[in-house]
């Protein structure tokens, strides 16, 4: 559980991050450029440990990872941050952990209680509340991406949980995102000629955020949640990520200066208090 929130706490940042580095990029250049970065680092970290191939039995998971959690969840919240605040954007990535646990679930994985599917039910209702007082009843138009990005990155987070039990968080995500590098490359060298401009002219804010994505959001926090789902499970750890929408406001408010309400307060603690309780309920592999 402590090292699915060291993730966690890692991803939380990553919203606020990319609304940084999309108002001087294109979102496509965001998130295609931060997975070849991460898949460069990937290959460094490989010939360092000498890791062996992975099995071929595998690389169909690799791939649903590489799909997911490398090119769909990016993309597509990379497009979101483009009108969307950050906060808004967290709060619907609340939905996760659920999505997260009915993939496993779906995939024959894990087997979740009763009262664990009601707590998750519960907080995720809670979210999604929040998610449309925030919004004044409806959702925007963008809101379609964040849901679409969160359905891709349940099928990586599950697939990828699975696969760290055998070959271990690391080598996960980083063959996935050698995996995705040669589709990644012709793409990346395709929007920087786009972008060349833009890369000249951009500021030292929204490199930093591109930074942030590329080596912590798309690499490092992985190592910790991979580790931790594949210690403590898919369905009990992802729910966890719970509590991210919270950490990543606490994010926006510091490097954007968006404001937090006392909703926002009392909608945290109603959350972490349903993680505690959904961790103490049954899940049979």
């Amino acid at each position: 559980m402590l090292l699915g929130l060291a993730g966690v706490a890692i991803f939380s940042l990553t919203l606020p991050f990319t609304r940084m580095a999309v108002a001087a990029f294109e979102p496509a250049f965001v998130a295609l450029g931060r997975a070849l970065v991460a898949a460069v680092l990937a290959g460094l970290w490989l010939l360092w440990k000498r890791a062996p191939l992975p099995p071929r039995s595998a690389l169909p998971q690799l791939a649903i990872v590489a799909i997911g959690c490398v090119i769909g969840f990016p993309w597509l919240t990379s497009i979101a941050m483009r009108t969307l605040p950050a906060s808004h954007g967290a709060v619907l990535v609340g939905i996760l952990p659920l999505a997260t646990a009915m993939c496993s679930a779906l995939r024959g994985y894990e087997k979740p209680s009763l009262g664990f599917w009601l707590m998750a039910l519960l907080g995720s209702a809670l979210v999604a509340g929040f998610a449309l007082r925030q919004s004044g009843g409806t959702l925007h138009s963008a809101d379609l991406a964040v849901f679409a990005a969160v359905l891709l990155a349940a099928l990586g987070y599950a697939e990828g949980g699975r696969l760290s039990r055998t070959m271990g968080g690391q080598q996960v995500i980083s063959w996935a995102l050698l995996l995705a590098a040669p589709l990644l490359l012709p793409l990346v060298l395709w929007q920087s000629w786009g972008q060349a401009d833009a890369m000249l002219h951009a500021g030292a804010r929204a490199w930093a955020g591109f930074a942030y994505v590329s080596v912590f959001s798309m690499f490092i926090g992985f190592f910790f949640w991979y580790r931790g789902m594949a210690l403590g499970g898919v369905a009990r750890v992802g729910q966890v990520q719970l509590v991210q929408p919270f950490l990543t406001m606490v994010g926006a408010a510091v490097v954007l200066g968006e404001s937090i309400a006392l909703s926002n307060i009392l909608f945290a603690f109603a959350v972490i208090s349903v993680v505690a309780t959904g961790r103490k309920m049954q899940i049979r592999s």
